[in-house]
């Protein structure tokens, strides 16, 4: 009888190893093949203090550790807002890439060597190289730098089209610093869009995506490239289950013009859209729920010129089917500027076509970090987690805004979520007042006489678009 047992036992548990090598993957031969061509990337950036001492510890006020660090930490000489210490100080931050030829071009995501006066990689073999920017596209997260060295090895590249939901992928980079660290996870979705993020179709996974892992590549199970890992869903600043990466395909476009002239050229009609529902279908005379409804037509813009009214449905674009309004700025901006190209229109229940000349996107006009106006920039953080700048007259005209503060960096709270750098904050509305912004210091008066858990909500400016940002629940105010 014992033996007996036995041989059920053995059996049984070989056919439940069976099972489980058929149902889990084994990436141990894609990371030994693949992990060399991914690299740790560290920047470094010189910050000018301004007037007002800096906070000695590495957390905003709001933070719960900044309070056990005030109190039983003591300050050294030479720690910011210690008497005497360095008016400049170095801000180091982390990130991941991956090599795509062996002559030394890298990817990695346009926020991790934005505004870095330093940029060094690290290969897995530990040999450093300084690296330079070849270009950074903000609207796509992109990012192309270099460095002199020859017969690197590189990553292959996948076709993220042909992604399936549920399919196994592989994240490798360098969260928190930790070099070369690889997690697995499964498509969960594709063709995300985000808020204010309208030139990506995001793939969505549940690949454990932390900070410091920006810039690094997803895999498919052959091995291949087929995104960028760029941003993650949170509410506590780690991940939680959710993350987004930028298709290989839309990387590698930008990065093709970015090599090429250093910057990223993208098409505009010149229209304001939104999302048809159910019900503006039904008052269209649309007999599905499709294309992009036109808000408003910009005065003597390509669409205008082309026809294009408030009010009509745009249901296809140089061919291709609009299924939703977010799949119209994609098409757009991939079109070259001055192409013509044509697109089907829903008018007062007929279908129309009409020609468009598609124009160009404006170059982004983002304030430098630095010195304004010969005076130093105060860098301390406000109490939404947000370092802001007075716009200077220049900038007021490139941008045709009559006051405003710049976003230059989100440290932290919930206003990362939906603000970023180069954001315009014109305006902010509260218990039904609007305010407009004019300087740091009313700004931040203003955000101090809210409750905490207050919802606020923002007008802001992003690139050539104007839109409301509501930031739920304010952390408490100082000694809160």
């Amino acid at each position: 009888m014992r033996h007996l047992f036995a041989a059920f036992f053995l059996a049984g548990f070989a056919l439940f190893a069976q099972a489980e090598n058929r149902g889990l993957p084994d990436f141990t031969g894609l990371v030994e093949q693949q992990g060399p061509a991914v690299v740790n990337i560290s920047t470094t950036q010189s910050i000018r203090r301004g007037g007002r001492a800096e906070q000695p510890f590495p957390f905003d006020e709001n933070d719960p550790m900044f309070e056990f660090f005030r109190r039983f930490i003591p300050r050294q000489p030479g720690m910011p807002g210690f008497p005497g210490a360095p008016r400049e100080f170095q801000s180091r931050s982390l990130g991941s890439g991956f090599i795509v030829s062996a002559d030394g071009y890298i990817l990695t995501n346009a926020h991790v060597v934005e505004a870095a006066d330093e940029i060094l990689v690290r290969l897995t073999d530990k040999r450093e190289f300084k690296a330079r920017v070849i270009g950074a596209d903000r609207r796509s997260d992109v990012a192309l730098i270099k460095i002199d060295a020859t017969s690197l090895p590189s990553v292959r590249f996948g076709d993220p089209n042909t992604l399936r939901v549920g399919e196994w992928v592989v994240a490798i980079g360098s969260p928190f610093g930790f070099d070369n660290s690889v997690t697995a996870g499964i498509v969960s979705a594709k063709g995300r869009s985000l808020p204010q993020e309208n030139y990506v179709p995001f793939i969505q996974t549940d690949v454990a995506v932390n900070p410091g892992n920006s810039g690094g590549p997803l895999f498919n199970l052959q091995g291949e490239v087929v995104g960028i890992n760029s941003q993650i869903y949170s509410r506590s600043g780690g991940f939680m289950g959710i993350s987004f990466a930028i298709p290989i395909d839309v990387a590698m476009e930008v990065q093709s013009q970015l090599r090429a002239t250093g910057k990223v050229s993208r098409g505009r009609i010149g229209v304001v859209i939104q999302e048809v529902s159910k019900e503006l279908a039904e008052s269209f005379g649309l007999s599905e729920a499709t294309g992009a409804a036109v808000n408003a037509v910009e005065t003597g813009g390509p669409a205008d010129q082309a026809g294009v009214e408030a009010g009509d449905v745009i249901l296809k674009f140089n061919g291709k089917v609009v299924d939703s309004s977010s799949d119209l700025p994609r098409m757009v901006a991939a079109t070259r500027p001055g192409s013509k190209v044509t697109m089907q229109l829903w008018r007062n229940g007929t279908s129309r076509v009409v020609t468009v000349v598609v124009g160009e996107i404006a170059e982004e006009k983002l304030a430098s970090r630095g010195p304004r106006n010969g005076k130093p920039v105060d860098r301390a953080a406000n109490r939404l987690g947000l370092v802001v700048a007075e716009l200077t007259a220049e900038q007021k005209r490139e941008l045709k805004v009559n006051g405003g503060l710049l976003v230059e960096e989100v440290r932290s709270g919930p206003a990362r979520a939906e603000l970023r750098p180069g954001d315009v904050i014109l305006a902010i509305i509260s218990r039904g007042e609007s305010t407009e912004i004019r300087g740091v210091e009313q700004f931040n008066r203003l955000l101090e006489r809210l409750d905490r858990a207050a919802n606020v909500t923002l007008l802001v400016r992003r690139d050539d678009v104007q839109t409301f940002v509501t930031i739920k629940g304010l952390p408490g105010r100082r000694g809160e």
